[in-house]
């Protein structure tokens, strides 16, 4: 069972309801859990594959992936953890077979729902994240967007709940160091590690 609300808005027990009656046959209900997590679903694509219409592509394919596993799901973990961590080996798949160049970052895609221009603080935040890697971008916003804990992003990328840690905290050095390069630096900005 889910132990808290990572993106703030998914209501546990109404997930492993759902899921439940998935697995007794009423189809209809993973209806459910794809409106639950498919924003999300979504921006953690987009920030890997960088790409509008393959972060589109990939929750499809994810979705049904989750679809067709959902028997293997056991509560040992959290069921968001599980589905990011199928949403993350998908996504290194994709990026595996592109072999694409990094694309620029755009927020405007990000934010479909804004209108106008980039302000000067979004314009500052797309040119510190152009630079970072699929994994770093997915480490930052598992942690610092959607709040998951060291552990639970472990499990989600089999990598070292320690290792993840350092390589974050590496990366949030490097990112306020760029921010005051940049300028605008004020103090508190950037997520601190917890």
């Amino acid at each position: 069972m889910e132990q808290r609300n990572p993106g703030g808005q998914v209501n546990p027990n109404l997930i492993e309801a759902a899921i439940h009656k998935v697995r007794q046959g009423e189809r209809q209900d993973y209806a459910t859990v794809i409106r639950a997590y498919e924003k999300q679903i979504y921006t953690y694509c987009y920030y890997l594959l960088r790409s509008r219409e393959e972060a589109e592509d990939a929750v499809q394919d994810i979705f049904v992936k989750v679809y067709q596993q959902l028997e293997r799901y056991e509560k040992q973990i959290s069921f968001s953890a599980w589905l990011y961590k199928i949403a993350y080996h998908h996504c290194l798949d994709q990026l595996r077979r592109n072999k694409r160049d990094k694309r620029m970052l755009s927020l405007y895609e990000m934010h479909l729902n804004r209108n106008g221009d980039v302000s000067q603080d979004e314009s500052l935040v797309e040119s510190l994240l152009v630079n970072l890697t699929s994994e770093e971008s997915g480490l930052l916003i598992l942690h610092a967007v959607e709040q998951y804990s060291f552990e639970e992003i472990a499990q989600i990328t089999g990598r070292r709940s320690a290792a993840l840690r350092k390589k974050y905290e590496r990366l949030r050095k490097r990112l306020i160091q760029q921010k005051e390069h940049k300028g605008g630096y004020h103090h508190g900005e950037v997520a601190d590690s917890k």
